[in-house]
């Protein structure tokens, strides 16, 4: 009697904590929320109340001013927001991080602000950065009013050299109809920092232009602040470099250069958009299979709080950068604290100038800000919760973008597990199999081009994987034969130009507690006289374990062997089997390096020297990038080689993984119109290493035993009904695609 009452006891004791954790979880979540409207508009109206900052507005036409370019939320800093996650205590206030653009003084310069507290802010103060760098105002994101002058630019060159456009092309710019030339411009733009000069590219202002350029690129030097004052350094025009547009004019009009005649454009041709052509055998008139959820959903959202499956975690969308989970546990323990993306680049190559500068650095195009509405029954099953985001980006006021994050369950049509036990007799013992339903969360980034399909996704074994998969258009320039070294023909003047993908997460463990280790382990053979016969010798595999007690022992370069497992643990918990508690870094990458160490813009990419590098958690080494790296690479305001530069001990501490997976990109004609998905995603699996005593989705519902009665009949054992209710949902498919202020 006195042992069941212990019993009791202990599981009353064990589900009041579990109760306890998940409400100071749901609690705490909160404090990772993207700043509402009402906080974005609070904070404009509190820093245009104070005079001294002599704020206008983003979209008035002059470039001296001083204006908000990006407002996003103040993350607390770590150990503040535990006490409220741990102890149910009370949340640190919210805040805001703006970025001011200081032009309308003598010395231009970027400076970022914390506001707070909301949802009343009465206080700012300036944000440091390490080393207490200044921003440069040239390394400054470019605005719409700074397109809107280079347009300007532009049509002045269109009105010099329309007539060579319109005899080489077809097509002009600035006086045109239907036959309309836009631009794509490339970044870093310089060569050196305080620069500000641009290549720009024309291309046929059609369908799917990013795989129409037509061979005319010109650089322009826009740094000074009076628009009026920028000039077109050069030109580039069928393979020819010129000094002006004066200069192109009258070599052409002397018949000095090598002309460029583009064929006849072909409306009913045209290869760049999604029309469909050609045969397909499939049956089109019949839909192919849906996702369905046929008694409901099994999740829940609670504003930014999810929870699944054992699983529970926050989420945000990053303006600058994208989307990040706070706070991720399974089964009330917590496994890290923060998974963010930090950025993704495509260094490219080519034979053109647009081409051999094209080196971009999405966090610099604010690519968080680009997440576009989502379709149901394309980007997301139509059953998916479907979220508004909602950013302060080179405006006035909030802009509300619809349907831009959904979070839905599916199956992968692949058992978690199974067995057939087979009695080699014609039978079998037992057939033993579970389903695989995962979690999705998911949002986008259009940066231009291409895009970037985001996803976290949580398995029922306590597995979470990080998935980048990319699609959208190539990068396509004007083709010469010499760009054959650099990519491949796909249209007869069109080159799509090779690149390298690069994404770059930060992993915040927390495996039971916040003081981690880090080993990797790989193996050795060893060799041994056999003890049942000892002539003979026996050679075979053993594990061979490295603990990394610094930082740059744990800083893995790419071009070297890269270990096998990276196992993260905590040194003071051990499972049931003796076993330390821990989760593993697993990669579906093929990346590489971009450029050699310490060349020019590598600089600025300094993450990108390491698959994976471990560094003690700091609140100043919240990010490994900025929104001023695109524009300023050579001198960035955030260096990552700064973080592992002290070189600090990692036994035992609050652990970081920086993850940079990626790959290479020979575009090829089946890129045409669209880069398809399959093949082309990468990122990474978080998945347990003795953490748990035995697998946790032992815990599921779903599984499904078969076994022989005594009359040899299939007897089946299932804990789930057989019902199945309504298919497939009944709301028309439905795409707005639009997002505007609020």
């Amino acid at each position: 009697m006195w042992f069941s009452w212990m019993l009791l006891l202990a599981s009353l004791v064990t589900s009041t904590a579990s109760s306890k954790t998940r409400e100071w979880a749901h609690h705490g979540a909160a404090m990772f929320a993207d700043l509402t409207p009402q906080e974005m508009n609070a904070v404009r109206d509190y820093l245009y109340s104070c005079s001294e900052l002599g704020l206008t507005s983003a979209r008035d036409k002059s470039l001296k001013k001083n204006s908000i370019l990006l407002m996003e939320l103040h993350v607390p800093r770590k150990h503040e927001a535990l006490r409220a996650l741990d102890r149910g205590q009370a949340k640190p206030s919210r805040q805001a991080c703006v970025v001011v653009q200081f032009g309308n003084q003598a010395m231009p310069n970027v400076t970022e602000y914390v506001v707070g507290p909301l949802p009343f802010p009465s206080s700012y103060q300036v944000k440091m950065f390490k080393r207490d760098r200044s921003i440069r105002f040239e390394s400054r994101p470019i605005s719409t009013v700074e397109y809107e002058h280079l347009n300007g630019v532009l049509e002045k060159v269109g009105a010099k050299a329309n007539k060579i456009l319109q005899e080489s092309t077809g097509f002009t710019y600035g006086n045109c109809t239907n036959r309309c030339l836009t631009f794509s411009d490339i970044a870093p733009r310089g060569l050196v920092p305080g620069e500000r000069r641009t290549w720009i590219m024309l291309q046929k202002f059609v369908e799917g232009y990013f795989i129409h350029p037509v061979g005319f690129e010109v650089l322009v030097n826009h740094k000074d602040l009076d628009p009026k004052k920028w000039t077109v350094e050069k030109v580039w025009y069928n393979g020819q470099y010129f000094n002006s547009v004066e200069e192109l004019v009258e070599k052409y009009e002397k018949g000095t250069i090598n002309k460029l005649k583009l064929p006849e454009h072909d409306e009913e041709d045209l290869f760049s958009t999604y029309i469909p052509r050609g045969h397909m055998n499939t049956q089109t008139n019949v839909h192919g299979a849906k996702l369905v959820e046929p008694q409901g959903r099994r999740f829940q959202v609670d504003g930014n709080f999810v929870e699944y499956a054992g699983w529970s975690f926050a989420y945000r969308v990053r303006s600058s950068a994208g989307l990040q989970i706070f706070d991720l546990r399974f089964n009330g323990e917590r496994i890290a604290y923060e998974i963010a993306l930090q950025e993704a680049i495509a260094f490219y190559s080519g034979d053109t100038p647009a081409a051999m500068q094209t080196k971009y650095i999405d966090a610099g195009w604010a690519m968080g800000t680009s997440d576009y509405e989502l379709s149901p029954g394309i980007d997301c099953p139509e059953i998916a919760h479907f979220v508004d985001l909602y950013h302060y980006y080179d405006t006035d006021k909030p802009v509300r973008y619809r349907n831009a994050l959904c979070i839905f369950e599916m199956t992968t049509a692949l058992p978690l597990r199974r067995h057939y036990n087979n009695n080699f007799e014609g039978a079998y013992n037992f057939y033993g199999g579970l389903e695989n339903h995962v979690l999705v969360i998911r949002t986008t980034s259009t940066v231009y081009n291409y895009d970037y399909i985001w996803d976290f996704v949580f398995y029922q074994n306590g597995v979470m994987e990080s998935r980048m998969s990319a699609t959208g258009y190539i990068h396509a320039t004007f083709f010469t034969e010499n760009g054959l070294n650099y990519g491949t023909r796909v249209y007869n003047y069109v080159l799509g130009n090779l690149h390298t993908h690069l994404i770059h997460y930060k992993v915040d463990l927390d495996i039971a507690g916040r003081d981690n280790s880090f080993e990797t382990i790989d193996l050795k053979y060893v060799n041994f006289t056999n003890p049942w016969s000892p002539g003979h010798t026996i050679v075979q595999s053993k594990l061979h374990r490295k603990q990394h007690e610094t930082e740059r022992s744990a800083a893995f370069r790419f071009g070297k062997k890269f270990p096998k497992y990276l196992h993260f643990y905590n040194p003071n918990q051990n499972n049931k089997w003796g076993h330390k508690k821990g989760y593993r870094i697993q990669y579906n990458s093929h990346a590489n390096s971009v450029l050699p160490r310490g060349w020019r813009e590598e600089n600025g990419i300094s993450w990108s020297r390491y698959p994976l590098a471990v560094t003690r958690h700091k609140d100043s080494e919240v990010t490994s990038s900025s929104i001023y790296t695109q524009n300023d690479p050579w001198e960035p305001v955030v260096s990552f080689e700064e973080f592992i530069r002290n070189n600090e001990n990692i036994v035992n501490q609050d652990l970081v993984a920086w993850v940079t997976v990626g790959f290479l990109h020979i575009p090829h004609s089946e890129d045409i119109p669209n880069t398809a998905t399959p093949g082309n995603a990468v990122g990474f699996f978080l998945r347990p290493f003795n953490f748990f005593d035995e697998d946790p989705s032992l815990a599921s519902l779903s599984t499904v035993i078969v076994r022989l009665d005594e009359k040899g009949q299939p007897k089946v054992q299932r804990w789930t009904p057989e019902v199945v209710g309504h298919c497939v949902s009944n709301e028309p498919f439905f795409y707005n695609g639009t997002y505007a202020g609020v």
